[in-house]
């Protein structure tokens, strides 16, 4: 730490600092609430999608126990063949979303697979969406985490760092100034006294 000369240029330099910190530490902490709050809300979707998930694997588990059967190959019936993925700027942090997400299914016979193979298709199409969905939404979550670390971390060191640092320099300035001032007094009413003295002699 750089050290704070006394004087009435840096007492003007120190008020002018905390004034630009005391202005500057609102928004950026406004900044860690709204990120906050996506964060919440993201991971309010990520778990409606967990839920949504499960839903659908204890339905496909009631609706096609047939699933047992391993003598139909149901290998790569459905699978993701791209997903294009965009960029979101939230407040300085660049977030994934999902723009396109194209699926390949396998072509199969409907008449040499059992009939229960298409609601397996919509099944795993739907699976594969809402898992797509979920990695992205942990993406973002993760994401967000690290921005509002990153933003808690300087709202933190404006507000228990640099404030208070800049207010202690700002009174130790003002009491170095005062004492000064004060012993320019004294001295001057010294030297008052010494100048009255010898002119009476």
């Amino acid at each position: 730490m750089a050290k704070v000369s006394l004087s009435k240029s840096a007492l003007s330099t120190q008020s002018q600092l905390l004034k630009t910190y005391q202005q500057f530490l609102p928004s950026l902490d406004l900044k860690r609430k709204q990120l906050m709050g996506e964060r919440a809300r993201i991971q309010g979707e990520q778990r409606t999608i967990e839920h949504e998930l499960e839903a659908l694997r204890a339905r496909v588990a009631e609706e096609l126990p047939m699933l047992a059967n391993r003598e139909v190959d149901l290998t790569n019936l459905v699978r993701v063949e791209r997903i294009a993925l965009g960029r979101e700027n939230l407040m300085g942090t660049w977030l994934p979303m999902l723009e396109d997400l194209h699926l390949q299914i396998r072509p199969y016979s409907y008449l040499a697979k059992p009939h229960w193979v298409e609601p397996l298709v919509r099944a795993l199409t739907e699976m594969a969406q809402l898992r797509v969905r979920l990695l992205l939404a942990e993406r973002r979550v993760a994401l967000l985490d690290q921005a509002v670390r990153t933003v808690t971390q300087r709202v933190n060191l404006f507000d228990k760092v640099l404030i208070p640092r800049t207010r202690a320099n700002i009174k130790r300035i003002r009491i170095a100034l005062s004492d000064a001032e004060r012993a320019a007094v004294v001295r001057s009413k010294i030297a008052k006294k010494k100048r009255a003295a010898e002119g009476l002699v």
